[in-house]
């Protein structure tokens, strides 16, 4: 059964209220497009470098306004909602860069922690390391829908094939990478790994992104991507600014990928063994 998938791409800010109201307004004009799941990127909530002034706003699941209002969109929409990710304070004192879908009813029907923490030095200078806010996820769902198998990721995950393999090895037709790519990382990898993680699977790949500069003084790539089973770009958006983008998906083409190409059934185990190279009087044995 085919559907209408669409991605949403913001620029969030500091303020939770104005990015919830800002969610509220492109996922509102997404539905009015057909769009009957719909998904946000990568910390819809808030992006804010400022650690002290970040902890100040968070709340926990049961009080927090992105999972309150994504809730309320869902029901008054008649869609799956998915909010990307936001940060959810944690008992501990850490942060979770979590992710939620919720059904038509509003329910939630899946959490997602996202697994791979950004802990990295680029060549202009930016260095990150999520991992000293964030308590990383461990476990991957493949969620069962009225209308596509569904996996779960978020952001630097994409850099993780055997996350996304896993997931299709156990059924999911569509997998989902919310994200706020930094614009130097973007501009090198962000469509290719996209693409790489649609074709080497055989899934649909729909990945809301962060686009533009933020109040926090950092830039995002942006270029919200919907991708199909063979690495066909289905709808793309530009580098900054708000977008809505929306593409049919036929699970049905995730089949004909698979028989066209089965890498999934043609995959074999094997052993990895390292040996000594070149040595002085010939070739190790």
């Amino acid at each position: 059964m085919s559907f209408k998938a669409a991605a949403v791409q913001m620029c969030s800010g500091v303020d939770p209220v104005k990015n919830a109201a800002a969610m509220a307004r492109l996922v509102r004009e997404a539905a009015a497009q057909g769009a009957t799941y719909v998904q946000t990127p990568e910390m819809t909530g808030m992006l804010q470098r400022d650690r002290p002034a970040a902890h100040a706003v968070l709340a926990d699941e049961t009080d927090d306004i992105i999972v309150k209002t994504g809730s309320e969109l869902a029901v008054e929409l008649g869609i799956h909602m998915h909010v990307g990710s936001t940060a959810i304070a944690l008992a501990d004192g850490k942060i979770a860069n979590r992710g939620f879908l919720f059904g038509p009813d509003g329910r939630i029907l899946n959490r997602y922690d996202k697994i791979h923490m950004f802990d990295v030095d680029l060549d202009n200078g930016e260095s990150w390391r999520e991992s000293a806010a964030y308590t990383a996820g461990s476990e991957a769902r493949v969620l069962s829908l009225p209308f596509a198998e569904m996996g779960f990721t978020i952001c630097y995950d994409v850099r993780f094939p055997a996350l996304f393999r896993a997931q299709a090895v156990a059924g999911a037709e569509v997998m989902t990478v919310p994200a706020a790519f930094t614009k130097q990382t973007g501009e090198a990898h962000w469509e290719i790994l996209l693409r790489a993680r649609a074709i080497e699977n055989g899934v649909f790949v729909i990945a809301a992104a962060q686009a533009g500069r933020h109040e926090d003084g950092r830039e995002t790539f942006g270029h919200s991507m919907i991708i199909d089973p063979w690495g066909t770009v289905l709808a793309s958006a530009g580098a900054t600014g708000e977008a809505v983008i929306v593409a049919e998906i036929d699970p049905g083409a995730v089949k004909v990928a698979h028989n066209k190409i089965p890498n999934l059934r043609n995959g074999r185990e094997f052993s990895v063994e390292k040996i000594a190279g070149a040595v002085a009087g010939g070739v190790a044995a």
